[in-house]
């Protein structure tokens, strides 16, 4: 879609040149600037869309819980002596 208005942008640069009347010329001035942003920033769009990290992937807190108690069982298991820090109050690891 971005690549279409990209087209049509140019297309009405192209006819402001080939036209005579002032006010078409500036009519399409104006159009191929709005649809040559309008197409930059729905590129831009979509490339943050794709590099966005999906929902799917985070931990929830009960998830999270479980592996800290499984880490907790390997260390005591293998006779870690380190002392670990205190169970924070919030598991997602928020302040109120």
């Amino acid at each position: 879609m971005p690549w279409l208005l990209l087209l049509i942008a140019v297309a009405l640069f192209l006819a402001a040149l080939a036209a005579s009347s002032m006010v078409v010329v500036v009519l399409c001035v104006l159009g191929s600037l709005g649809l040559s942003i309008v197409a930059v920033m729905s590129l831009l769009a979509q490339r943050v869309d794709n590099s966005a990290r999906s929902e799917t992937l985070l931990i929830d807190p009960q998830e999270l819980r479980r592996l800290r108690e499984q880490a907790e069982a390997r260390r005591a298991a293998a006779g870690d002596a380190a002392p670990t820090p205190p169970p924070a109050a919030n598991d997602a690891g928020l302040t109120s």
